[in-house]
């Protein structure tokens, strides 16, 4: 249920809100007629492609689609939610936020996540003192400085330790009066099976803090010593602590991945650690779990470019394959790093240094090709075992685009020993019996993939520019081009949400722009801010559509007669004339084009 009070607040926020002084916060910019460009902060590039419009208050990435209003900037260059964003504006601004009204259970809910994430700090200084300042944490400095971690390093990432008791934390912490339940619920203490009371979870174990995207320690990790098992162990999930959707040093990395353009991932915290002491600021690690679609989905918003770099055993590689399957079908370019000599990341960095690390990842390979690196290390030197891994590699192949699909249709063949027609004839059988349509749908599934920048995407971009400054447009446009027929199928989606938006009384802003998924808003907003809107670019657009939509319908009427006529159905007859009917039209549009 809307709330008008916040509704009023959010419009006066915005109102009074200078997006160039924003932006400008952030960024160096230079004016060009009634705009402003500089190069943009969520990737790195060297020419200016990122453009403020202050009249209408967005601003626009024509390199990586990053696009929308000021909260959106805000929220975006600082990564934390709109509505945060819409909040430190208005600090900024002096406007007092509007007291919000929760009913007791919203109340209490709210209460306890505050209380977890206190808990939680206090945990990661007892955890720091315990290593640095008492004398149970010798063993936990003797194992730290055997992994070339310094004390510097040690108080930048509050490392610590827990002591081998079983509830010294526990007792510390119940005497300041935190509870038992809380202790629990914030997986730091584990119920006794038998008997009343808790006990500590981390025991022996050098403990490495993790924080969320804005830096709050919600979790922990502990390495533990003397071959104890398991030997890493993390905070079971708590309601601050979501693994699936965390990456351990996203607060840390986030600005040097949207500055390098891409994200090294890898396994575990002592890796990543290692590349920052290293100075490779660009690396963030998993939390004991395979890389998520949300993994994905938080990386992407700040680089188009993920580099896999996990462990060079079976495990890892197993590993990377699982993650690949996690990105798929997302628009971005995915490698994978291959380390020498069986290393992993920690290994390496600290025998060869950054700069050797930061050569290495050059090398990276794209993912089809590690796939089908893998497919061959496995595959049996048979005729068999060569069928078996084509049936492996067809599903990649397939997902490929057609120039890229060439060029791997000839690897694949030299890799696994076979004669590029038998490769490019199984792959086409994969084809026509719907391999490309499993796969298609297995990545929309995933996400929605924008299509390239083609006539129709521009010319569906120049109808929404028309229909956000007059909405009585959309009739118009509507009449013309049908929406079940539209000829662009994301256009397609704006133009319905755009409708139900204004049939529900709502009208065309910044508020509605934020309300769509991260896709829909980057294209509205390079709709709104893109120059050359003319009466006649929009009309040359809608006839471009108009003509296209008649296409589409005239090829569809055309299958259906024939359909009909091989069928003796009576009815080809009335698909004949639609047909006819259809052709004129067409001609009538050309004429006029």
């Amino acid at each position: 249920m809307r709330d008008p009070r916040m509704e009023a607040f959010v419009q006066q926020v915005r109102a009074q809100t200078d997006i160039l002084a924003v932006v400008q916060g952030y960024v160096p910019l230079k004016r060009k007629g009634n705009r402003y460009w500089g190069c943009c902060p969520f990737h790195n590039e060297k020419t200016a492609s990122f453009s403020v419009v202050p009249a209408d208050g967005f601003f626009y990435c024509f390199g990586c689609h990053a696009g929308g209003d000021a909260f959106k900037f805000i929220s975006l260059v600082e990564h934390i939610t709109w509505f945060e964003a819409v909040k430190r504006q208005a600090e900024q601004l002096g406007i007092p936020l509007p007291e919000q009204k929760h009913d007791p259970r919203e109340e209490a809910r709210l209460r306890e996540l505050d209380d977890l994430r206190k808990v939680n700090a206090l945990a990661r200084d007892f955890f720091h003192n315990c290593l640095t300042v008492t004398r149970y944490g010798a063993a936990g400095k003797a194992y730290l400085a055997g992994r070339g971690i310094t004390e510097e390093a040690i108080a930048r990432y509050g490392i610590g330790f827990a002591p081998d008791a079983w509830s010294k934390l526990s007792d510390a912490f119940q005497k300041r009066g935190i509870s038992e339940r809380l202790l629990v619920t914030a997986g730091l203490a584990v119920r006794r099976e038998r008997g009343e009371g808790i006990y500590d979870r981390f025991r022996n174990r050098v403990i490495i803090p993790i924080a969320d995207e804005r830096g709050r320690i919600v979790a922990f990790g502990g390495r533990a010593l003397e071959g104890a098992m398991p030997k890493y162990l993390n905070t079971a999930e708590t309601p601050v602590f979501n693994k699936r959707k965390l990456l351990f040093g996203f607060d840390r990395a986030h600005r040097a991945i949207a500055s390098e353009g891409y994200a090294i991932v890898v396994e575990g915290y002592m890796d990543a650690i290692a590349a920052w002491e290293a100075g490779v600021s660009n690396v963030v690690a998993t939390l004991g779990t395979s890389f998520t679609e949300g993994h994905a989905a938080l990386l992407l918003r700040r680089a188009p470019r993920i580099v896999f770099c996990y462990d060079s055993d079976a495990a890892g590689q197993e590993a990377t394959l699982r993650a690949l399957a996690a990105v798929r079908g997302r628009a971005a370019e995915v490698r994978v790093l291959l380390l020498p000599d069986g290393k992993d990341p920690d290994e390496y960095v600290r025998t060869h240094g950054a700069q050797a690390f930061r050569a290495l990842v050059e090398t990276a390979v794209p993912a089809p090709t590690f796939r089908l690196r893998h497919v061959r290390s496995h595959m049996t030197d048979s005729v068999e075992g060569r069928r078996a891994a084509l049936r492996e590699m067809l599903p990649v192949l397939a997902e490929l685009d057609e120039v890229t699909r060439a060029a791997y249709v000839r690897q694949t063949a030299a890799e696994l020993f076979l004669d590029e027609g038998i490769v490019t004839d199984a792959l086409r059988r994969f084809l026509r019996q719907g391999g490309a349509e499993q796969v298609q749908s297995a990545a929309q599934q995933r996400t929605v993939v924008r299509r390239g920048d083609d006539a129709l995407r521009r010319a569906g971009r120049e109808i929404i520019a028309a229909i956000w400054h007059d909405s009585a447009l959309l009739t118009e446009i509507l009449s013309s081009v049908p929406m079940e027929d539209f000829p662009d199928e994301f256009i397609a989606q704006l133009l319905r949400a755009m409708a139900a938006h204004l049939a529900a009384g709502g009208v065309l802003d910044a508020g509605f722009i934020a309300a769509q998924p991260m896709a829909a808003g980057s294209e509205l907003t390079r709709a709104i801010v893109e120059e050359g809107r003319t009466e006649a670019s929009y009309r040359e657009a809608l006839g471009l559509l108009r003509r296209t939509c008649l296409t589409h319908a005239l090829a569809r009427h055309t299958r259906r007669a024939e359909e009909m006529m091989q069928e003796g159905k009576e009815g080809y007859i009335d698909e004949l004339n639609e047909v006819k009917r259809i052709q004129d039209e067409i001609a009538r549009e050309n004429l006029h084009a």
